[in-house]
């Protein structure tokens, strides 16, 4: 057996031209993306180009606010506000990491919760929690997206989780437990993962080690989704899952890259729309 390939950019491809055709659907009102860079961090530099990319695609408005990594706090802050009450602004995005000096906490808190198109601030996290109207984070509203559309319907599976992040790990559990499934977390502190991981139906491997995930770890059948962005020996991309072991043993997987990926920038596209289309009613 040889699962089935989840081909996230063809995925992500479809969705943004759903997407374009909603935004066409727009009268008088453009989406608009505010993305704050702090320092020069290059990955941080390369993800918010592409999603500038994605968004001059779409036909979305893109403002790139870029401050030294020197700004402090309470500047921030007044810059967040600022965009807040931007009316042609409806979706605020502060790139992450921030410097040590600046509280992660207060950044996100400060957003409103109406433009907080990551989904971190608390209000949506208990709003996921609750099953009501919210911004959901990009790459766990990305995995649900990718199983609507392989038809892989969550209800009655056991699903396990490996990963505890409040941006991937925890609102992953939470989306799948809302669609009937039946969750198990799993993190670095847990006993014998392999007990764990090889009861699952499906398994979503989100703990950013390499590899971390084996034949052994899943039972036959399995649908296997990989969120890990790792480096091998020679600098290749490549994820938490031992792909090439794996993808003989699960009906279905993602690669990496091309997998999970490419959803999390659509999410993010796909919750500025959906900002944009509250502010219009």
């Amino acid at each position: 057996m040889s699962a089935e390939i989840i081909d996230g950019k063809k995925i992500a491809q479809t969705m943004r031209a759903q997407l374009k055709d909603r935004i066409n659907q727009l009268e008088d009102i453009t989406p608009g993306l505010a993305v704050i860079l702090i320092g020069d961090n290059q990955a941080s530099k390369t993800y918010v180009s592409m999603k500038q990319k994605a968004c001059e695609d779409l036909g979305i408005y893109s403002k790139l606010v870029k401050l030294p990594d020197t700004v402090k706090e309470s500047e921030l802050l007044d810059i967040i506000q600022e965009l807040n009450e931007d009316q042609l602004i409806h979706g605020i995005l502060v790139q992450l990491p921030l410097p040590a000096h600046i509280s992660e906490t207060s950044v996100i808190e400060a957003i409103y919760p109406s433009k907080d198109v990551d989904g971190f601030h608390p209000i949506n996290i208990g709003r996921l929690q609750a099953g009501g109207e919210a911004f959901y984070p990009c790459t766990p509203n990305g995995i649900m997206k990718m199983l609507e559309f392989q038809e892989i319907d969550p209800a009655g599976k056991h699903a396990v989780v490996v990963g505890r992040s409040n941006i991937v790990g925890k609102p992953m559990g939470q989306l799948l437990l809302g669609k009937s499934a039946t969750v198990t977390y799993c993190h670095s502190k847990t006993a014998d993962l392999k007990t764990h991981t090889a009861q699952a139906d499906i398994l979503i491997a989100a703990a950013g080690i390499r590899n971390l995930i084996t034949a052994d770890h899943i039972k036959s059948g399995a649908v296997v989704i990989d969120v890990g962005m790792n480096r091998d020996e020679e600098g290749k991309l490549c994820g938490d899952v031992d792909y090439d072991q794996c993808r003989l043993k699960a009906s279905a997987i993602t690669p990496v890259p091309g997998g999970v990926g490419p959803m999390t920038i659509t999410m993010l596209l796909f919750n500025t729309v959906e900002s944009a289309e509250r502010f219009s009613r």
